[in-house]
């Protein structure tokens, strides 16, 4: 995958959509960031096979508007990340919205730090607007281990991702019905570090009701896209230096036992054995920690139905 588009801004904010009437707030949420107007771009995918709604922002010079006609949002994604003129790439659902300040927090970090992703706080609201949760994985550096982990999630709505390490890794992977910004999370910390901050920069609606996410198939391609990411060459040894505390070198170790249970269930004897020989490394590699609570959590707490 190849980008032709000349990085001449700091930021591409990309919305693939399918014409939900929450899309202006979403697009409106990135026109009022207080940061130059020549410093960021919004790129709007209407995958919806259909005319979007006129609105105001459409006749903004910092939007452009692209049309995929439902070929579904990895494709959306990709289009608008291939014409994108960003340094970094921001990819936005259509009913989800920056809040204040956001760019120039991230515009920050993006300054003092090579990181190849940037990410901050996300609040999770209902359809009210009420606060339900809020989420921060909390890593800089090397975190492959932790975004390989069960349960953890880092919004690629809420992230900064370098646009030429988004194109290396391969973009968005079509072939994932969800999952994929998981999936993208992974790739990108297989090759590069994270960055982050603690204030809040997204606010993402909860609502299974309009969503269109196959949620029922979530557990399948997560464990799909982990176990593609612990076939590269480059994984054991990411995943290992990740790994600092008693915590995440019991994780480290829970991530291989649910490659072996995976693989034994898509009867991959060649991957089974390869799984089993990663996870007596790890053990042998974390024998300082055995006698740890924290080891022993990291290990056996999950929420992985496939171990």
């Amino acid at each position: 995958m190849v980008s032709n588009a000349d990085s001449d801004v700091f930021c591409s904010t990309i919305i693939a959509t399918i014409g939900r009437n929450s899309l202006a707030r979403s697009v409106e949420s990135v026109l009022s960031q207080d940061v130059r107007a020549s410093d960021f771009e919004v790129i709007v995918v209407n995958d919806s096979g259909r005319s979007l709604t006129p609105e105001d922002w459409q006749h903004s010079e910092r939007v452009r508007i692209l049309n995929t006609y439902r070929r579904e949002r990895c494709v959306a994604r990709n289009t608008g990340a291939a014409v994108a003129r960003g340094t970094y790439l921001h990819f936005l659902d259509d009913d989800d919205w920056m809040l204040p300040g956001a760019f120039r927090v991230l515009w920050a970090i993006a300054r003092a730090s090579k990181a190849s992703l940037i990410y901050g706080k996300t609040r999770f609201v209902d359809k009210e607007g009420a606060l339900l949760s809020e989420s921060l994985i909390d890593v800089d550096g090397d975190a492959l281990v932790q975004v390989m982990a069960a349960g953890a999630w880092l919004p690629i709505q809420a992230s900064l991702i370098k646009t030429r390490d988004f194109f290396q890794v391969g973009g968005l992977d079509y072939r994932f019905a969800i999952c994929e910004d998981k999936d993208l999370v992974r790739r990108i910390a297989l090759i590069g570090d994270l960055a982050h901050t603690a204030v809040p920069v997204l606010c993402a609606l909860i609502n299974r009701e309009t969503s269109t996410s196959p949620y029922e198939k979530s557990l399948y391609y997560n464990q799909w896209s982990r176990d593609n990411v612990l076939t590269e060459k480059r994984s054991f040894a990411r995943m290992l230096a990740s790994a600092k505390t008693p915590f995440w070198r019991g994780r480290l170790i829970r991530v291989y036992l649910t490659g072996i249970s995976w693989n034994l269930r898509k009867k991959n004897p060649g991957r089974v054995m390869r799984r089993m020989g990663e996870a007596v490394l790890s053990f042998l590699l974390s024998l300082p920690f055995i006698f740890s609570i924290d080891f022993l959590h990291g290990i056996f707490w999950s929420n992985d139905r496939y171990l």
